[in-house]
């Protein structure tokens, strides 16, 4: 039996504005996504009973409720239904991404599930099909699925690819988990930012509109980013908890978090414009 690995990147929202909400609640944004050469991992054990399993429990995440096994369920329901013949899996994560970081670890999970089945079970699905299916499972997993750096609208299922540069970023977890529900419900949330183009918002200065409420909330989350604010232009991811610091080389980011906070984590990546997985997926790296 051989097991395959795939890559489940991280994101950074570079930007982030809450231009109104929806009268069925959710919110509209304009949001500028690119993904990470750090994540996690899965693996793909194949089955020939048909049945799908999952051998790593996520603190806290009931089966159930678990991204990759409803991902892979409802892949395996749709292709059936298009009599495709799933022989099954067995499924696993490695986890270095934390939980409500900001960082899309769920909704990678979820679009890497969906891409490497439809790649080992021959489900023949396109991107827009894997698209059409991931948003069901959450708005950040279109952005994973199609695999490149976008410009989100509407509540982050309107994609446009883009091209932004390819920094070095520090990435630091103050040690507390921020739901996304408990920002977007906040009622000090800002929910009137103006709608901009595309162009205007890339050639502005980048800010997060969830930071003035994660910061307010958690004193972790305005005490790590005040100590990074010292050595470089820094913001909050999504709706936090993962504050960011942008640098132009490896090593500038590497001494900076030598000298992080004891009660913070952290780790070094780089910006990548395509995803890893679909790099793997292509042949364009080997491994991850």
């Amino acid at each position: 039996m051989t097991v395959s690995y795939w890559p489940s990147p991280a994101k950074l929202n570079l930007f982030l504005y809450i231009t109104g909400q929806r009268a069925d609640g959710y919110h509209t944004l304009q949001t500028l996504f690119q993904f990470l050469d750090y994540g996690d991992t899965l693996s793909i054990a194949p089955r020939q009973d048909g049945k799908i399993m999952l051998n790593t429990s996520i603190a806290g995440v009931a089966d159930a409720d678990n991204l990759i096994l409803r991902a892979a369920q409802l892949l395996a329901q749709e292709s059936r239904q298009r009599g495709i013949v799933i022989p099954g899996a067995t499924l696993g994560v490695q986890k270095r991404l934390p939980m409500g970081g900001g960082l899309g670890g769920g909704s990678s999970n979820a679009a890497t599930t969906l891409l490497a089945l439809n790649t080992v079970w021959n489900c023949g699905l396109a991107l827009s099909e894997l698209a059409e299916l991931g948003v069901t499972l959450g708005a950040d997993v279109p952005v994973f699925v199609h695999g490149h750096a976008a410009f989100a609208e509407g509540i982050g299922e309107r994609l446009t690819p883009v091209e932004p540069q390819e920094k070095w970023y520090l990435v630091l977890h103050p040690g507390v988990s921020i739901s996304t529900p408990q920002i977007f419900q906040d009622p000090e949330l800002p929910r009137n930012t103006p709608a901009r183009s595309m162009d205007t918002l890339m050639n502005c200065e980048f800010s997060n509109d969830c930071e003035v409420i994660a910061r307010k909330r958690f004193s972790e989350v305005d005490a790590l980013l005040s100590w990074l604010l010292e050595y470089a232009p820094s913001r909050l991811t999504g709706t936090g908890a993962c504050v960011f610091a942008e640098f132009d080389t490896e090593a500038s980011a590497r001494r900076v978090l030598e000298q992080a906070p004891d009660w913070s984590q952290g780790f070094v990546a780089r910006g990548a414009n395509v995803s890893a997985l679909h790099k793997i997926i292509s042949g364009q790296i080997a491994h991850w």
